[in-house]
């Protein structure tokens, strides 16, 4: 257990790779909160001007860098105390983003002088697995230990915001439609609110005993897919009819229709949801880190007041 919940940074330069979306604004809030000094890098990096105005004068610098081409990390992670590995992608040249790829990344920030580096994996992180993003996810852990045996990597479960595209894009759906197919509904889900993500990275970053670890970061309850359905269309104030699909026609469908643009769900999707995104329970958690992490129902009332039918004002009494 760290000796601090809040452990301060006042003064350090974290560099945030892969910083200017949905995970490193809610992190960058955190980082600025405990003073530090923060760099965004991305490939965009006017995606995260947004950001500027929450730090004082001079507290946030922004970066354009590339993560595949090695050349142009130096000058971007020159100077940095720590450096936050944000990057992931689910399609494109996985290798080169999360798997070995992050091992030249963590390289050039050990070359740099950089005391703290914090991976971002991803739990149910799989070597063997013929999904494409569960291999690379483990192959990059490897990669990274081996390049910076200090580092830190955290493995969350499914991560969930006012503003993610996981939950908010169910919503839009229970909203529009009567019914709904729910794909893999016992699928289990362990979902982790952002803003106790982004507090679990930087307490990674000040705290010296998580360095050379894995830490998994969940939520503090376990809900089937069909159950998420059920809570979002509640504090809609909504009936709606969710129609389980049986393992086989999901499949199905998703080998069908995958390939297409707008597809409801890709194989390789359907086999990551399927296999559940669950704390093992062998590993460190958010307690070693001094977090307590807050559950979905703690939100999702207020969140969802705008896909009510009469918005604040519905009677939520009774669900249409």
């Amino acid at each position: 257990m760290i000796e601090s919940a809040t452990p301060n940074l006042t003064g350090k330069i974290v560099t945030v790779l892969g910083g200017s979306g949905f995970v490193g604004r809610h992190l960058a809030q955190e980082l600025l909160a405990r003073g530090a000094r923060v760099r965004i890098a991305s490939r965009n990096p006017e995606k995260a001007y947004k950001i500027k105005p929450l730090g004082n004068l001079g507290q946030v610098a922004t970066a354009r860098v590339d993560v595949t081409r090695p050349e142009t990390l130096a000058r971007v992670l020159a100077g940095s105390d720590a450096v936050v590995y944000l990057v992931g992608a689910f399609s494109g040249n996985l290798d080169a983003l999360q798997g070995k790829g992050v091992g030249q990344v963590a390289a050039v920030a050990r070359e740099a002088g950089v005391a703290s580096f914090v991976h971002i994996s991803a739990i149910g992180c799989d070597a063997g697995s013929p999904v494409a993003y569960a291999r690379t996810k483990a192959e990059g852990e490897d990669a990274v230990f081996a390049a910076f045996p200090e580092a830190t990597v955290l493995r969350p479960s499914l991560l969930f915001g006012p503003d993610d595209n996981f939950v908010m894009m169910f919503a839009k759906l229970i909203a529009a439609f009567p019914a709904l197919p729910v794909f893999a509904p016992e699928a289990k889900l362990q979902p982790l609110f952002v803003d106790d993500a982004a507090e679990a990275i930087a307490s990674a970053i000040a705290t010296d005993s998580a360095k050379g670890k894995i830490f998994e970061i969940a939520g503090p309850e376990v809900i089937t897919m069909i159950e998420f359905n059920r809570r979002i269309a509640e504090a809609q104030c909504r009936h709606r009819a969710l129609i389980e699909l049986p393992g086989s026609v999901s499949r199905a469908i998703a080998a069908a229709t995958g390939w297409l643009p707008g597809a409801p769900i890709t194989s390789d999707q359907l086999a990551l949801l399927e296999a559940g995104s669950v704390a093992s329970g062998k590993l460190p958690g958010l307690a070693d880190l001094g977090v307590r992490p807050r559950p979905l129902e703690l939100f999702l009332d207020r969140w969802m007041v705008p896909f009510r039918k009469h918005g604040r004002f519905a009677d939520t009494s009774t669900a249409r």
